[in-house]
């Protein structure tokens, strides 16, 4: 080019093809899996410039500097947060030798949140999209492509940060779970028009669809005049076969597909993840000499969603109950055997002592237990109990997460307790995986999504699920503040009601009333009985933060199994005295599967409220 025209001209007036995947690619190559890709524009710039080369020799008339993750949130995993202006500015000299006057040169700026859960901190990522973009406008790009955006309000947010800082052209690239849609929500129309609102040059898809679900999603969606349209399509899906995790799309089946997308009005056309130098060349080769076409618009019909369908409850809600009575859920856990008839004959029992609800722990202490969403739903049918499941961050990853939520809507078992889990290694399969994709907090926020109607991948269900939401809260512990604040972020979250590890003294009673007495949901006192001189010690002495009142290990000591329980017993009588003073809500757990223990506890209670105890403050 001997003068060539500046990036946003060549991009309005000419259909020009773009390179393909950096990372995949070098997989593809031999460099191995879980190299931080950007690192190597420091380390091996001679395999960045390789790539870069091959895809130029393709056809391709702008290259993507290898930039993609190079910001300070990512780099960080890898100890390299200090060299994020020192990657990029490299990244851009690799491509720009390579490119000289032929190609353009291009900074990629990719999601930060990257497909994890919703929940990102705006002043945060302002400044590190800030900082990258800085870098890489210092660098010397002719532009930015900000590419791998699920989340509107996120490529909004790294839009806004990078229009203050350039008016070189910005094309700003989304990628979708669900075809046509982003995933918190937005249509592409309405996803295109807001991007436009706030400065892009450009708008596209890329990544994680094929070429034929791109050109569904843009054949469906209202590009607004006056904007450059891309496509970087995967090379289809990736799938396992005989040979490794590979993608289907050949090189011929993107040359056919590049033509379609030509018909659609892009004006830029590149690849994604799987695509490699064959499938630039195979579309540069279809499209060379090539205009680009008008967009045409569909004509739409305003898309109406149908509203998300709630049902009727019947019964009331444990959180509905314990505003206006003395509310008991008893804890008894799922057996660690297959034989359920002794485990349904203490349910049943339970439930006619008076239980609320019974709650089944999710495999607690990280021991193997029988499913308590099966045996929750045997119990409901067979003891008309009513089951409180818990469900931890620890089993099972996002998508066993939803499919065991709608799986417990389905059976009409709605009241749940969300908590983070004791980790594998403690439990009776240590080298068993802790899965943990997402902590407590954002657990209890995506199942108020599903509340709302909204999956977690942000699709809209044609029904909202009806879950009542609690979490937990350890009393036990030297900083009582702390622990409180922590409980108030679960509030915030969405929790509707909380459930406290058990307290063995009228001071911890007292003491947990005043210190969430403004928390304002309802709390569930945990009061578990003792049942043996040796379990008494081991909770006073191995537990932190746990108080067994010495004389209460003394009269224990000497005890038989038997006499240990029944004092077991009076001691929680004691603290049920206490507690109902302050709560409406009261959480037994059940020792050892001891269920006469708790059942008898049921009946005082019962039996305490009828002489109408007075409770020391409204209940929230």
């Amino acid at each position: 080019m001997a003068k060539r025209q500046d990036l946003g001209t060549a991009l309005t007036g000419s259909l020009l093809v773009g390179d393909g995947a950096m990372a995949t690619y070098l997989y593809q190559l031999g460099i191995p899996v879980g190299i931080p890709v950007e690192e190597l524009s420091l380390t091996r710039p001679q395999w960045i410039e390789k790539v870069h080369r091959r895809y130029l020799q393709a056809g391709a008339k702008i290259l993507e500097a290898n930039t993609y993750g190079a910001n300070r949130e990512r780099l960080a995993r890898y100890g390299l947060e200090g060299k994020v202006t020192r990657i990029n500015r490299e990244s851009v000299a690799i491509a720009r030798r390579v490119a000289g006057d032929t190609a353009y040169v291009v900074g990629a700026v990719g999601s930060i949140n990257a497909g994890r859960v919703p929940n990102w901190s705006r002043s945060e990522y302002r400044d590190l999209y800030e900082e990258q973009v800085t870098a890489l406008l210092y660098a010397g790009v002719d532009g930015l492509i900000l590419e791998t955006f699920l989340d509107l309000e996120e490529l909004i947010l790294a839009l806004e940060t990078a229009r203050t800082l350039t008016e070189k052209p910005i094309l700003c690239q989304i990628t979708m779970m669900e075809v046509g849609r982003t995933r918190d929500g937005y249509t592409l129309t309405d996803a295109f028009e807001q991007l436009k609102k706030h400065g892009a040059d450009g708008v596209g898809l890329n990544c994680r669809q094929g070429p034929l679900e791109i050109q569904r999603a843009l054949e469906k969606t209202v590009v607004p005049q006056g904007l450059i349209l891309s496509a970087y399509p995967n090379a289809g899906r990736l799938g396992m076969t005989d040979e490794g995790f590979q993608y289907a799309s050949t090189p011929d089946y993107f040359k056919d597909r590049a033509m379609a997308l030509r018909e659609q009005g892009v004006h830029l056309i590149g690849g994604c993840c799987g695509t490699t130098p064959d499938h630039i060349q195979a579309m540069s080769e279809a499209l060379e000499g090539l205009s680009p076409m008008p967009r045409i618009n569909p004509d739409l019909v305003e898309e109406k969603m149908e509203r998300p369908r709630l049902e009727v409850r019947t019964q009331p809600t444990l959180v509905e109950k314990v505003r206006n009575e003395t509310t008991v859920i008893v804890e008894f856990d799922s057996p660690k055997d297959l034989d359920i008839h002794d485990y349904l004959y203490g349910c049943e029992q339970l439930n006619k002592s008076g239980v609320d609800a019974i709650t089944l722990a999710d495999n607690s202490m990280a021991t193997t237990r029988m499913s308590n969403m099966a045996l929750a739903s045997i119990m409901k049918q067979r003891t008309e109990s009513e089951p409180l499941v818990h469900i931890t961050c620890r089993d099972r990853n996002l998508i066993g997460q939803q499919s065991h939520l709608m799986g417990l809507h389905a059976l009409g078992i709605h009241q749940i307790l969300v908590i983070t889990g004791d980790p594998t290694r403690i439990g009776d399969l240590p080298g068993a995986s802790s899965i943990y994709d997402v902590n407590s907090f954002d657990l209890i926020r995506m199942v108020k999504q599903l509340n709302e109607g909204i999956s977690f991948s942000g699709k809209p269900l044609k029904q909202k699920a009806q879950f009542v939401v609690g979490a937990a809260f350890n009393p036990n512990v030297s900083r009582m503040e702390a622990a409180v604040g922590r409980l108030k972020k679960k509030v915030e979250a969405g929790a509707d009601y909380i459930m406290t590890q058990p307290v063995y003294d009228v001071e911890s009673i007292q003491n947990v009333y005043q210190a969430t007495k403004e928390i304002p949901v309802p709390i569930f006192i945990g009061i578990m009985p003792l049942t043996s001189y040796r379990n008494a010690l081991f909770l006073h002495h191995e537990l932190p933060g746990v108080k067994i009142p010495d004389r209460v290990i003394k009269q224990l000591e000497g005890m038989n199994a038997s006499q240990a329980r029944v004092l077991g017993v009076e001691m929680a009588k004691e603290l049920l005295d206490e507690a109902m003073k302050y709560f409406k809500g009261i959480y037994l757990i059940t020792p050892f599967h001891y269920w006469k223990m708790t059942a008898e506890l049921t009946r005082y209670i019962r039996s305490r409220q009828k002489q109408k105890t007075p409770v020391a403050f409204e209940q929230k």
